[in-house]
């Protein structure tokens, strides 16, 4: 039986940015970190991060790591996961949590088949804790139950070009929010990849909101799709992004595009992770 080693992938960083005015300033990564292909184990940390008064946190810190374990009929199962978060995050004392976590993991079962597979990438773990935009308490519903039926891009190929396919529905208004305007195609190529949020259901748990499938009540804040909001004088949110690849996740937690006063834009809680034989 030919040989064949396994090539890990895997990195994560906490918090990263860029301001464009009132002034021009490049907010460095913060806490980030990469796994070795060999595999092995990397961590960072930051504390106590602040630019003026536009962005701090806390703590942030990143992990990532990559072995094989052996299961009950000896059978290899490379494993990979890469964790980044950030505590007590505030932008512009308009955006603020207590802590966000963007978790990433994937396994590999087939490095010894006859032809290239593929392996298991899921966000298991990922959350945001006592998210606040614009003072008000957000609770934001993942929807892992869908994704972890989305692990293998094969799945997310097969789900997209279904009839009626509410992962089309998701990436097309992902897409848009982008400022994309271009139909997607009926049905994607292996060595594509596909945008989407893993948000089922945002709650706002003050009162003065409307129902979470339409605009907010509350004067300055407009939700402007599944996963996102706008801010008056502020920006945008946008919550729990991925981007879906053959084999590889990668999980935005959260990301800021500033608008006028302040222009530029912030991305917290970011993982990635991949693995793969060379066939």
């Amino acid at each position: 039986m030919t040989k064949r080693s396994f090539h890990y992938h895997a990195c994560a960083h906490a918090l990263s940015g860029h301001l464009t005015r009132p002034l021009q300033h490049v907010i460095e990564v913060q806490a980030g970190t990469t796994l070795p292909t060999t595999g092995g184990h990397g961590s960072a940390r930051a504390e106590n991060f602040r630019f003026n008064q536009t962005v701090s946190v806390d703590t942030a810190y990143s992990e990532v790591s990559g072995s094989e374990i052996k299961t009950e009929d000896e059978k290899t199962i490379h494993t990979t996961v890469a964790t980044a978060a950030v505590e007590k995050l505030n932008i512009l004392d308009v955006v603020t949590a207590d802590r966000i976590v963007s978790r990433v993991s994937s396994s590999f079962a087939g490095l010894h088949a006859k032809k290239p597979l593929e392996g298991q990438v899921l966000l298991v773990g990922s959350k945001f804790e006592n998210l606040r935009i614009a003072g008000y308490q957000v609770e934001v519903e993942l929807d892992h139950e869908l994704f972890l039926e989305l692990g293998a891009f094969a799945t997310v190929q097969e789900r997209f070009k279904a009839k009626g396919s509410k992962l089309r529905e998701i990436a097309t208004e992902a897409l848009k929010l982008r400022g994309v305007d271009l139909a997607l195609p009926k049905e994607l190529a292996p060595e594509g990849a596909l945008l989407c949020s893993v948000v089922k259901q945002i709650h706002f748990k003050d009162p003065g909101f409307g129902p979470s499938g339409g605009k907010f009540a509350h004067p300055g804040v407009e939700r402007i799709g599944r996963h996102a909001f706008h801010v008056v004088d502020f920006g945008d949110v946008f919550l729990a992004e991925v981007l879906c690849q053959h084999g590889r996740k990668t999980l935005t937690m959260l990301r800021v595009e500033l608008g006028s006063p302040n222009g530029g834009g912030f991305v917290a809680a970011e993982a990635v992770v991949n693995g793969w034989p060379p066939w």
